[in-house]
C-alpha cells in the first residue's frame, strides 16, 4: 500500500508585505516614467507647464508600475499597491502644500519676527514705511483674542443646544432646523458682516466695535458647530442611552451626563472648527469695526483691530515694510490657532483611569 505525501499548504503572501523586489519595481517606475514624460513632453509634444509635467508623469508612473508589478504578482496585489501609491501621492501633495505655505510665511515673516518690538508695541503713531525696529501687532493680536473668545462664548451654547436639539429632541421643526443650519454653513463671512451692521450698528446704534465684530463672527460659528456637534452626538452608541434611562435617568440626565462627555471630543473638534473660521474672518471686522492702529481693551467701544485686518490693511499699502509686517502678523495668526488646537485637543482627550 503506497502512501502520498500531502502537498504543504501554500503561505499566503501579505498584501501588505513589501519585498525588495515590490521596492525596486517602485523606483524603476519612478525613473522610467520620469525619463518617459521628460522625452515625449518637452522632446516630441514641445509642450511646457510645470503643472502639466507633474500631472502627466504621475498618470505615467502609476500606468508602468501596475505593468511592472503585473509580472510577479497577481491581480488584488497589483491593485493594492497602485492604489497606496496613489493615496501616498495625494497625502505628499497636502503635506507638501501646507508645509510650503507655512514656511514661505514664516521666512516672508522673520525680519518682522526678529524683532522683540513686534510684539509688544502697537502701530500708533508709526507709518507704514517705517524700519521694523518701530511699531507691532500687539493691539491687532489683543483684539483678535477679545473678539474671538467673545464669539465663542456667545456661538459654543447656541451651537452645542442646537446640536442637542436636533441629535436628541428631534420633532417636526428639527429638519426645517437643521436645513437652515446646512445653509447657513456656506453663508458668505460678508453677509454675517453686512446682516450686523444693519441690525446693531444701523437700526439699534451700537458703535462700530469688538463686540460687533464678536457677534457676527458667531453668526457664522454657530452653524459648523450645530451641524458637526450633531454628527459628534450621534456616533454615541444608543446603548449608552438606553442603559442611562434603564437606571431611571431623566432624559436631560441621559444627555448631561452620558452624550455629551461620550461625544467631548467630537464637539471640541466642532469648536475647533468654528473658531479656526472665525479667527480668520477679514470681510466682519472690516464692516463692523474698521481697522485701528492703538490698543482698545474695550469691546463695546471703538473700533479694534485684528489680525486678518492687520494682515489685510498691510498688504493693500504695497509697501515693503509694511507686507514684511503682514507675513509676521500672519506667521503669528497661524502659531496662534496652533496653539489653540493643540489646548483643545489636551482639554478634551480621554483621561484614563476615570
Amino acid at each position: 500500500m503506497t502512501t502520498t505525501t500531502p502537498r504543504p499548504t501554500p503561505t499566503p503572501r501579505r498584501v501588505r508585505q513589501y519585498t525588495a523586489d515590490d521596492w525596486w519595481s517602485l523606483a524603476t517606475s519612478v525613473v522610467a516614467s520620469l525619463a518617459l514624460v521628460t522625452l515625449v513632453y518637452e522632446h516630441v509634444l514641445d509642450l511646457s507647464g510645470t503643472l502639466g509635467f507633474l500631472v502627466c508623469w504621475f498618470a505615467t508612473f502609476l500606468l508602468l508600475y501596475a505593468a511592472v508589478l503585473s509580472f510577479a504578482n497577481e491581480r488584488h496585489v497589483v491593485t493594492d499597491r497602485v492604489v497606496a501609491a496613489a493615496l501616498y501621492a495625494a497625502a505628499a501633495v497636502v503635506v507638501g502644500a501646507l508645509s510650503s505655505t507655512v514656511i514661505y510665511t514664516f521666512a516672508k515673516g522673520w525680519p518682522a519676527l526678529s524683532h522683540v518690538n513686534f510684539y509688544v508695541q502697537d502701530m500708533s503713531g508709526v507709518s507704514p514705511t517705517a524700519p521694523l525696529s518701530q511699531g507691532g501687532i500687539l493691539h491687532a493680536i489683543i483684539g483678535t483674542v477679545i473678539e474671538v473668545a467673545l464669539a465663542t462664548v456667545i456661538a459654543i451654547p447656541l451651537g452645542i443646544a442646537t446640536a442637542v436639539y436636533l441629535s436628541e429632541v428631534g420633532g417636526a421643526l428639527s429638519r426645517v432646523v437643521r436645513t437652515v443650519i446646512e445653509a447657513m454653513t456656506a453663508l458668505p463671512e460678508i453677509l454675517a458682516g453686512l446682516f450686523v451692521y444693519v441690525v446693531l450698528i444701523v437700526y439699534v446704534g451700537l458703535p462700530k466695535s469688538g463686540l460687533a465684530v464678536s457677534v457676527a463672527m458667531a453668526v457664522t460659528m454657530v452653524p459648523i458647530i450645530a451641524r458637526a456637534g450633531e454628527v459628534a452626538l450621534r456616533v454615541v452608541p444608543s446603548g449608552l442611552r438606553e442603559a442611562s434611562q434603564a437606571l431611571g435617568a431623566t432624559q436631560w440626565m441621559t444627555v448631561r451626563k452620558v452624550v455629551l462627555p461620550s461625544a467631548r471630543s467630537g464637539l471640541a473638534t466642532a469648536t475647533i472648527l468654528a473658531v479656526a473660521r472665525g479667527v480668520g474672518e477679514t470681510a466682519i471686522v472690516l464692516i463692523t469695526s474698521g481697522a485701528s492702529s492703538f490698543i482698545n481693551w474695550n469691546p463695546a467701544q471703538n473700533p479694534m483691530n485684528s489680525l486678518p485686518l492687520f494682515i489685510y490693511t498691510g498688504y493693500q499699502t504695497h509697501e515693503n515694510l509694511a507686507i514684511t509686517r503682514a507675513f509676521g502678523a500672519a506667521s503669528v495668526l497661524l502659531a496662534m490657532v496652533l496653539v489653540l488646537f493643540v489646548l483643545t485637543r489636551w482639554l478634551s482627550r480621554e483621561r484614563s483611569g476615570r
